[in-house]
């Protein structure tokens, strides 16, 4: 797993008059210590602890004493355009309760992931269940044994194509997965135990996955709730193809949500050495482009405490106009984050900025990668991409809770995608 503490960066010499220039390509480790920032830390259910900025819309005030004949078609086509708004905008939906949590991205996609019991670390298990939208989706099931205890170590060990697992619900044997892929790391289950679950995680049930004599048990804790989420999310609620399955189910399934296509990003590589088009080099104090960064963040000290620090900024060219800035913006016990900033090359210079937590970038693609906790058993993470003008978010996920499953989590959870093309 490559280590997301290091960032890829176009460093920046300081000149003797305390200005910055442009300079050549290294690899920078952060300098750890035991400190760590609360606004950044994940808790150990990542589902819990995304963070959301939302941003303040700004509404028109309508003067309520205009005419009934102006008033009401107003209202009629607001209404319309906030209609068909929340038609067209798909929410990505991330909960969680007790053992189980569901995500559900942008194209209506949802995948759920259930654990073992938190208190039962020796045999660490993780089921996944991915449904997407339309009245005709399947469910795809998949399941991953957890090796972090020597317990289930043993185990994993003797696990190769030749053996399978096999799923036992309420000690009635359903039959052995699909073979063991080493190299994906989880089993695929079979239609008929994907089945037999969906029943069962609706009622209290002993789950368990089984190899020769070891038992892995699966939590139904929460399971409930999290499929219940997942049929909101898709318009399945009422309907016979929810999960939660009513016996009056009273709407048809032509009312489930369809799918929708990801959005799609065309990848713009930057081009470093490109030539100005104002003919000018760029060169700016180290304290004026902290002082202009600023006025980007709404509170310096918690998004980017370092940026007055003694650290060097690093830039490179995007293109003929455009410049990327980075600079180190803070150190937690086992994270760090950069900050990363878009700006003219010339006044003005209109700085915008991308994040605060980025740990990779190359080649215009931006990365923020970070721990849910020091073991790196879970994770969040954010990515970007140079599209020419701007960086846009591609991809934004977490790998589930931090259950000892493996290092660096469980599953890919993603709450947005996009399909990304590479400008030729």
């Amino acid at each position: 797993m490559k280590n997301n503490n290091k960032i890829k960066r176009t460093s920046l010499s300081l000149l003797s008059e305390g200005k910055v220039n442009f300079g050549h390509i290294n690899t920078v480790d952060p300098i750890n210590n035991k400190r760590n920032k609360p606004r950044h830390k994940i808790s150990d259910r990542l589902s819990d602890a995304a963070y959301f900025k939302t941003v303040p819309i700004k509404i028109k005030k309508i003067n309520l004493f205009m005419p009934k004949k102006i008033l009401l078609p107003l209202f009629a086509a607001m209404s319309t355009v906030l209609f068909s708004s929340a038609t067209l905008a798909s929410a990505p939906v991330s909960f969680s309760n007790q053992d189980w949590e569901v995500a559900c991205d942008n194209t209506r996609t949802c995948r759920l992931a259930g654990y073992q019991a938190e208190n039962n670390s020796n045999l660490p298990v993780s089921l996944l269940l991915v449904r997407r939208a339309g009245a005709n989706a399947t469910v795809d099931g998949k399941v991953k044994l957890g090796g972090a205890k020597e317990s289930s170590a043993k185990a994993l060990m003797q696990l190769g194509n030749r053996h399978r697992i096999s799923l036992f619900i309420n000690d009635r044997d359903y039959g052995e997965t699909k073979p063991y892929s080493v190299a994906a790391g989880h089993a695929e289950l079979t239609s008929a135990q994907v089945s037999a679950l969906l029943d069962a995680l609706t009622k209290s049930s002993k789950i368990e996955l089984v190899i020769r004599n070891t038992r892995w048990q699966l939590s139904d804790k929460g399971a409930s709730a999290v499929m219940l989420k997942a049929d909101e999310a898709q318009g399945r609620v009422g309907t016979s193809s929810a999960f939660i399955a009513n016996n009056s189910a009273s709407k048809s399934n032509s009312s489930v949500l369809a799918p929708q296509a990801a959005p799609s990003l065309r990848l713009v590589t930057p081009n470093p050495k490109a030539i100005s088009s104002s003919k000018k080099k760029f060169a700016m104090r180290s304290s004026q482009l902290a002082e202009m960064m600023k006025t980007t963040m709404k509170d310096t000290g918690t998004d980017c405490p370092n940026l007055a620090d003694k650290s060097p900024w690093k830039v490179s060219r995007l293109n003929s106009k455009q410049l990327l800035a980075q600079h180190d913006c803070w150190t937690g016990a086992y994270n760090t984050g950069t900050g990363v900033w878009v700006l003219n090359d010339s006044k003005p210079y209109k700085p915008t900025l991308v994040t605060t937590s980025a740990t990779d970038y190359s080649n215009g693609k931006l990365s923020s990668v970070q721990k849910g906790r020091g073991l790196g058993d879970c994770l969040s993470k954010t990515d970007w991409v140079w599209t020419g003008k701007a960086f846009e978010k591609s991809h934004e996920s977490t790998t589930g809770m931090c259950r000892l499953i493996e290092a660096g989590g469980a599953w890919q959870l993603p709450t947005y995608v996009t399909e990304v093309k590479i400008s030729r």
